[in-house]
């Protein structure tokens, strides 16, 4: 009997349990489309906000039941592209930037565009890259923007059409800062295995409540606070930098007129 037969045979397939939030988060997308193509802005923009929630549960899942898969990686960036990339900016087309013509859908592929190189760019740095912080603004994220815009002009009947422009540079906006060198925090590092004080909780609570008050609001605020997160942070970086460059400089015996 050969080495290789007497070897356990290994069991094909994958796992249920992440994959199904991530076709939860795939379903989402795709119905967000769906109800921005028959007019239901204010569904679709809550489907981008639903496939988000399963998005950032599915990773969780995985590395808590230690059910990470190749095929989950590659299975999660494809939902990521059509939920965060494809849905966001069909879904922002239909509800306003149709109205600008050429300029409008040019936004909306830009923003796709940069969406999938986002997300090929962080599938190759995986591995190599700050745990931490993510380079670029995240989809989903950057899809919680125009969810969150269409969400909120939708609950205040507010039409596309009104605010075009400021949908226009928002949607512009968002896709450069995906593919932006700029640092954003990841929470990653955050435990969630571990013990948390009492406290922890009730924050939690508080968060629930928060949101609970005025949906649209509150979200769209989270996601504008953590877009101008990564700038105000990178651009503190950079004054940090120059700072010690000039220390150095000092320390060095250089001119003060060099250092202009």
């Amino acid at each position: 009997m050969t080495e290789e037969a007497k070897m356990p045979k290994r069991r094909r397939g994958i796992y249920l349990l992440p994959n199904l939030f991530t076709t939860a988060a795939l379903f989402a997308g795709f119905y967000a489309i769906v109800a921005a193509i028959g007019g239901r802005f204010e569904a679709a923009g809550i489907a981008i906000f639903v496939a988000q929630f399963m998005d950032g549960v599915d990773g969780r899942v995985a590395r808590l039941t230690n059910t990470q898969s190749d095929f989950g990686v590659e299975y999660d960036s494809l939902s990521d592209m059509v939920a965060f990339g494809l849905a966001p900016a069909l879904v922002v087309y239909v509800w306003s930037l149709s109205t600008l013509g050429k300029l409008g859908w040019l936004a909306a592929f830009i923003y796709t565009a940069a969406a999938a190189l986002r997300l090929a760019r962080f599938n190759t740095q995986s591995e190599t890259g700050d745990k931490a912080y993510f380079q670029g603004l995240p989809s989903p994220p950057a899809a919680a923007l125009i969810a969150g815009l269409v969400w909120l002009s939708s609950d205040y009947d507010i039409h596309g059409e009104d605010i075009r422009y400021l949908t226009f540079i928002l949607t512009l906006g968002a896709g450069l800062l995906m593919v932006s060198n700029v640092r954003y925090y990841s929470f990653k590092d955050i435990d969630l295995k571990g013990k948390v004080p009492f406290v922890a909780i009730l924050l939690l609570v508080l968060i629930f409540v928060f949101v609970s008050i005025d949906p649209p609001i509150v979200l769209f605020a989270m996601a504008v606070t953590y877009a101008f997160s990564g700038l105000i942070m990178t651009l503190l970086q950079v004054r940090k930098r120059r700072a010690q460059r000039r220390a150095g400089l000092k320390e060095g015996g250089a001119p003060a007129e060099d250092e202009k």
